[in-house]
């Protein structure tokens, strides 16, 4: 596996931006991927030293359109959003990644 293809995007929210003060950044990653590949695809692409890799399966979610319902006489629409996969990455100490940066 490609070391792109390893990771898909970095995933920013409120909760990754406090972990960001830890040294630790969070990547959707490609779900066969493994901690190993992780670890390989973040040390050369950011040129980063790393020291913990984390990994998550995120499970699907179904969600309910309310509107669909309230507007039509159809009964209430279901989607299925997929799971993914998440890694938090710790780094060594004084290293970051500025892609995170504001």
């Amino acid at each position: 596996m490609n070391l792109y293809e390893v990771i898909k995007r970095p995933v920013i929210t409120e909760k990754t931006t406090r972990l960001k003060e830890m040294n630790q950044y969070v990547f959707e990653v490609d779900p066969r991927a493994n901690r190993h590949q992780i670890r390989e695809a973040v040390e050369k692409i950011f040129s980063v030293r790393v020291l913990k890799v984390r990994v998550i399966n995120v499970p699907a979610k179904r969600r309910r359109y309310w509107r669909a319902r309230i507007l039509s006489s159809k009964p209430k629409q279901v989607v299925r959003h997929p799971g993914w996969k998440k890694a938090i990455v710790q780094l060594a100490p004084g290293q970051q990644i500025d892609l995170f940066e504001v």
